[in-house]
C-alpha cells in the first residue's frame, strides 16, 4: 500500500471520528427534539467527517433546548411540492446511519469469523469474497435502517401500535435503503477492481485505514444516490418529513 495513500486514510479517519465526538459531546448540551438523531449525526460524521460537521451545526442542532414535541420534528410547510433539501439531507442520513453501522458490523464481523464468508455463499456462487460481504451488509444494514426508521415513526405518532409503525416504517425506508447501498456498492467496486489493483498496483486490504477510507467515499456515494429517492418518498407523503 502506498505510503500517501496510508496518511491520507488515517488523516480522513481521525478528522471523522474526533467531528462525530464533537457532536457527540455537543448533543449532551443540546438533545435533538427526536432522540434517534442523536445516534444519527455521530455516525454521519464518521463518513462524512467535516461535511457533517458543517450540516449538524447549520440545520441539525438543537439550540432551543427542546421545547418543541418529537412530533414537530416531522412537520415542513404544506404549502411546498417538494420538501426543502434540508429535509431530504436528513432523511437520507438517518437511513445511512443504519445502513453505516450495518455494514461497520458486517465487515468487522467478516474479519472476525472468516467462516461467514464461505457460508454466504464465497467459491460457490461468486467467485470474490466481497461479494459475500455485501450480502451481510444489505442484510444488516436493512435491519439497522428499518429500526432506525421505526424510532423515528413511533415517537412522532405514539398513537400507532408496534405493528403499524414497523410496515410505515418499511414503507419510508425500504426503497432509500436499496439506493444508498447500490451507491456504496458501486464506489466499493470500483475501488475494489479498477483504482488499487489496476492504478495503485495492489489489492484493497480489507479492515485497513484505505479500506475504511474508501467507505467513507462509498457512504457519500449512498447519500448521493438516495437523495432523489428521499425527495420523493417525502413529497408523496410515503416518509416523515424531519
Amino acid at each position: 500500500m502506498p505510503f500517501l495513500v496510508n496518511v491520507l486514510a488515517s488523516l480522513s479517519l481521525a478528522v471523522a471520528i474526533g467531528c462525530a465526538l464533537w457532536i457527540a459531546a455537543d448533543e449532551m448540551r443540546h438533545p435533538q427534539r427526536m432522540r434517534i438523531m442523536n445516534v444519527v449525526w455521530p455516525i454521519t460524521a464518521l463518513y462524512a467527517g467535516p461535511l457533517a460537521l458543517a450540516a449538524y451545526l447549520s440545520f441539525g442542532r438543537n439550540i432551543g433546548g427542546g421545547k418543541h414535541s418529537e412530533h414537530s420534528e416531522g412537520k415542513h410547510r404544506k404549502s411546498e411540492h417538494w420538501p426543502p433539501p434540508t429535509s431530504v439531507v436528513k432523511g437520507a442520513t438517518h437511513c445511512g446511519a443504519g445502513c453505516t453501522l450495518g455494514d461497520v458490523i458486517a465487515e468487522t464481523l467478516l474479519q472476525l469469523v472468516p467462516g461467514l464468508a464461505v457460508i454466504l455463499g464465497w467459491h460457490v456462487l461468486w467467485r470474490d469474497k466481497i461479494f459475500s460481504a455485501w450480502v451481510l451488509d444489505f442484510i444488516l444494514a436493512f435491519g439497522f435502517g428499518i429500526l432506525f426508521q421505526y424510532f423515528s415513526i413511533k415517537p412522532m405518532h405514539p398513537e400507532l401500535s408496534r405493528e403499524t409503525a414497523l410496515k410505515r416504517a418499511l414503507q419510508a425506508d425500504t426503497l432509500s435503503l436499496i439506493a444508498w447501498q447500490i451507491g456504496m456498492y458501486a464506489v466499493m467496486a470500483l475501488a475494489h477492481f479498477v483504482v488499487f489493483p489496476r492504478l495503485l498496483g495492489t489489492a484493497l486490504p480489507e479492515g485497513s485505514p484505505a479500506f475504511w477510507w474508501v467507505m467513507q467515499f462509498a457512504m457519500l456515494a449512498g447519500l448521493a444516490t438516495s437523495y432523489p429517492v428521499n425527495r420523493w418518498l417525502i413529497a408523496s407523503k410515503l416518509k416523515e418529513a424531519m
